[in-house]
């Protein structure tokens, strides 16, 4: 029997191992990450047709999440906002979470939107801007912003800090702008430790490789290698004027879900709109980079006409 004083929480789209993870950790006291305080309850199944990354992986998810963790199937969006308190939008494919999230963000529940937040830069302001109408909370993150050996990169001293370097895994998905997909893990895990402030980028890109280059408004220069395949290794390297660090241990999604269940209950975001939207900014310039040959573009170039400062 379900404790009285969990969140219900709701799931939309099963085509991804996130649906899994989050569930496991939040319905299994047993589980070496349990996070107490909400449970998942009910999920709405989706799958991209154009997406093999969705196709064959969301029949087994749907099964393990009912006969494993008891999640109920339901057959709509809207059946779901009413057996929920809040919920976690995990469908695989960016470019439908903004029809997906509009009627959660109207129905004003608390929303987890699993990345990458939209299949476009101009999708990801949208949605944002519909959750600002709606004063719906609205928060989206990688789960290696969290990960124990980042958060301790931050934290080290290194002096002023003057860049850093950020590597990992980017497979080119298609329906995808190049970074969106994968790269925004290293990409988020860059922001994370040189903060927001980004003016510009350059990028360079091979079949194997692409090397995004960005300058902040401070002076610092962050660097992005994002390599196109599956799986690859996470890493991130401080630059300071005192010391070089590095990150010395990995994660899992455990520290990410302690803060998204705390989110529902405060409604208060840990990672803000502009902070968001901005990594999102960087990763749309890096592929208006590479149609332009490697020319810099300005992050303003890309935004839309609203902007959160």
């Amino acid at each position: 029997m379900s404790d009285p004083r969990e969140l219900r929480i709701g799931i939309i789209g099963c085509d991804t191992s996130h649906a899994i993870e989050f569930t496991a950790r939040l319905n299994d006291a047993g589980h070496s990450g349990h996070v107490a305080g909400a449970r998942v309850v009910a999920a709405h199944p989706t799958v991209s047709p154009d997406m093999p990354w969705s196709q064959t992986r969301a029949a087994g998810f749907v099964e393990e999440l009912q006969t494993r963790h008891g999640v109920e199937m339901v057959g709509s969006i809207e059946a779901l906002l009413e057996r929920c308190d809040a919920v976690l939008l995990c469908s695989l494919d960016g470019r439908a979470h903004p029809e997906q999230v509009a009627p959660v963000l109207r129905a004003g529940l608390p929303v987890f939107l699993d990345k990458p937040v939209a299949g476009s830069l101009a999708e990801a302001e949208r949605i944002y801007e519909l959750a600002a109408e709606t004063g719906t909370p609205l928060f989206s993150s990688s789960a290696l912003r969290w990960y124990p050996g980042i958060q301790a990169l931050v934290e080290t001293d290194a002096g002023v800090v003057q860049g850093a370097v950020s590597y990992g895994p980017a497979p080119i998905e298609p329906t995808h702008p190049d970074l969106f997909f994968y790269g925004i893990h290293p990409t988020e895990a860059l922001f994370t430790v040189l903060g927001n402030g980004c003016q510009s980028v350059q990028r360079t890109t091979t079949p194997h490789l692409s090397v995004v280059t960005g300058l902040w408004k401070d002076e610092k220069v962050g660097t992005l290698h994002a390599l196109h395949r599956w799986p690859a290794e996470y890493k991130v390297i401080k630059f300071g004027d005192a010391a070089v660090v590095e990150q010395q241990d990995v994660g899992d999604y455990t520290p990410l879900l302690k803060r998204i269940v705390a989110f529902f209950g405060s409604g208060v975001a840990p990672v803000s709109p502009a902070e968001t939207l901005e990594i999102y900014a960087f990763m749309a310039a890096a592929d208006e980079s590479k149609r332009r040959g490697g020319a810099r573009v300005e992050l303003n170039e890309v935004r839309g006409e609203h902007w959160w400062t």
